[in-house]
């Protein structure tokens, strides 16, 4: 049994992506999340999974063939961490700020017998994907990670390790918080709803923004 989760919220203007504000407004950096959010969805959709679970914070889109769960309240490592106790098999967790996301290395880690927990890093120093296998109380593994700094990543790899796993390294990524970060991103995702609507919103903002 198997469980992909995206990790997202309510992409409403004001409260997502402020760091691209400016230079585009917040309506412009709340519709480049949701272009973002559709473009993991159907990325993680396309995985073969007993089970896609959008864990969601507000009104979440319809018709996306997940099944939706809200997010408890309190900071990001206790809703994550409760995402993984949710869940009682295998699952592998992404947030939305990846629309390059390929669905072969989720597949993969699916699929993967040879590890108990998976990592993927993100450029900037946190991570962009945590795969756990079952085993008790999981969601402490992520639960008391400093979240959102350059140290997030290597604090989460350093538990796993540190709590006897057998831990594999995912391909690393650039989740897109700035304007340079969206257009690495959307670089590596040409075909996307992400880069056609940046490309779009971005013909008079330089990619170093």
């Amino acid at each position: 049994m198997s469980t992909v989760i995206v990790l997202a919220k309510e992409c409403v203007p004001g409260r997502v992506k402020t760091r691209l504000t400016p230079p585009f407004t917040s309506e412009e950096a709340a519709a480049l999340a949701a272009a973002s959010l559709a473009d993991t969805l159907e990325a993680a959709s396309r995985v073969h999974a007993d089970r896609h679970l959008l864990w969601f914070d507000g009104v979440a889109p319809r018709g996306t063939g997940f099944d939706v769960v809200q997010q408890p309240a309190g900071g990001l490592d206790e809703r994550i961490g409760a995402a993984f106790d949710h869940v009682r098999d295998r699952a592998v967790l992404v947030g939305m700020d990846t629309p390059q996301l390929d669905p072969a290395v989720l597949q993969a880690v699916l699929d993967d017998r040879t590890a108990d927990a998976w990592f993927g890093p993100a450029a900037d120093g946190g991570w962009w994907a945590l795969g756990l296998d079952p085993m008790p109380n999981r969601g402490d593994l992520v639960r008391g990670t400093p979240m959102s700094t350059d140290m997030t990543g290597a604090a989460q790899a350093l538990r796993l390790i540190a709590a006897g796993l057998r831990v594999r390294r995912l391909p690393e990524l650039t989740d897109f918080d700035h304007v340079a970060e969206a257009h690495v991103a959307a670089a590596q995702a040409p075909d996307s709803r992400f880069a056609a609507l940046l490309a779009r919103l971005t013909a008079h903002v330089p990619a170093d923004a």
